[in-house]
């Protein structure tokens, strides 16, 4: 009887006696009573481990963060739109007429003041008939050719640089859906690049390229008897290949810009292949320039081959904001304010020492 007391410990107040009691209170019991005591209740220990091991999951580099997933992806959901075929047809179909009315709005604008555009453009062709004295006047062979061009033509013409801002954010606004949340954000540099290249194209063909090249032309028959007469057509035709094949080549940093975006290019290839680039450079020169002489072909290659530098260039930008680097802008920026000063200094010790004048095409001074 008392052995039987000492083994089943203190009774219960209600005088049964339960095992389980005295490990509640504290008091060791025996081993099968601790395994029953931790299989009852295996919520109490395993939480504490669960709660534990997440922050050392995340520590530790198993799970990456929910910030850092939205620094470096975005997620589909946020980041690239999804899009049937046919929502790309529409998209393509509504883009397009957006860029139509952008066009034809500024053809409206351009209408308005058709005499004083067709003025501008043919004021090269006036000035390099003037000074191989023949008439400084472009001949009108029908009927239609003048309200053809002075009328549809040329404002057609000036609509297209004047609207490309409009027309590349269309051309962007189209592409943009299958891009990524944080590459959306190109969208004005895209926009501001690509059209500032086109029109500063339009302007150099315009006040450099053109002129001599059409001067050299209508001189070869001067001493041999040969009386030049120019059609409006003929000239305005040659007029917008020159303009509009110039500002197209202007574009080529945005081209390799966009290369190297897509990973078909990078820097190093670029700047190994320089020779190929500039010999492909040359043979584009010969054929947008419409002259045969050296000169003018130098004229037109020598831009292509600084703006096929500077497409390096903002490739390697490119390549730098992949790797996470940065480039020391603040020492360009001095390097670049030296140069300009540099540059204003020549030029205002050319106009106020030695009687140079501005004239609104190349080179810009003459003396006199």
């Amino acid at each position: 009887m008392d052995f039987n007391e000492e083994q089943s410990g203190p009774s219960s107040p209600g005088g049964g006696n339960t095992p389980a009691d005295g490990v509640a209170d504290g008091e060791p019991g025996a081993a099968g009573e601790t395994r029953v005591q931790e299989s009852a209740n295996p919520p109490a220990v395993a939480e504490p481990a669960a709660a534990s091991a997440e922050p050392a999951a995340g520590q530790g580099g198993v799970p990456p963060p929910a910030s850092k997933q939205e620094e470096e992806g975005e997620g589909d959901e946020e980041g690239m739109l999804r899009m049937s075929f046919m929502e790309h047809l529409e998209e393509l179909r509504r883009r397009i007429l957006w860029s139509l009315a952008g066009v034809g709005i500024a053809f409206v604008i351009c209408i308005a003041f058709a005499n004083q555009l067709w003025l501008i453009i043919s004021s090269p062709a006036v000035e390099a008939l003037r000074k191989i004295g023949a008439d400084p006047n472009l001949a009108q062979i029908t009927p239609m050719d003048a309200f053809m061009t002075v009328w549809v033509k040329a404002p057609m013409l000036t609509s297209l640089f004047l609207a490309s801002p409009w027309v590349l954010y269309q051309v962007w606004a189209f592409i943009a859906p299958g891009l990524y949340k944080r590459e959306r954000r190109w969208a004005g540099p895209f926009v501001i690049f690509t059209a500032g290249l086109f029109i500063l194209g339009g302007l150099f063909a315009y006040f450099v390229a053109f002129r001599f090249g059409l001067e050299f032309l209508l001189s070869i028959g001067r001493d041999i008897n040969v009386k030049p007469v120019v059609s409006l057509t003929e000239y305005f035709d040659l007029f917008v290949n020159v303009t509009l094949g110039i500002g197209l080549v202007f574009e080529l940093p945005v081209l390799l810009f966009f290369l190297t975006l897509l990973r078909i290019v990078n820097p190093r290839f670029l700047l190994r292949n320089t020779r190929y680039a500039i010999l492909i450079i040359v043979i584009v020169a010969a054929v947008v320039t419409p002259t045969p002489d050296v000169f003018n072909l130098m004229l037109f290659s020598v831009p292509m081959v600084l703006l096929y530098f500077v497409g390096i260039f903002a490739s390697y930008l490119l390549v730098l904001r992949r790797e996470h680097r940065r480039f020391p802008w603040g020492k360009l920026l001095i390097v670049l304010a030296v140069v300009l000063l540099l540059v204003a200094g020549v030029f205002y010790l050319s106009v106020t020492r030695f009687g140079f004048r501005f004239v609104p095409n190349w080179p810009f001074l003459m003396r006199g």
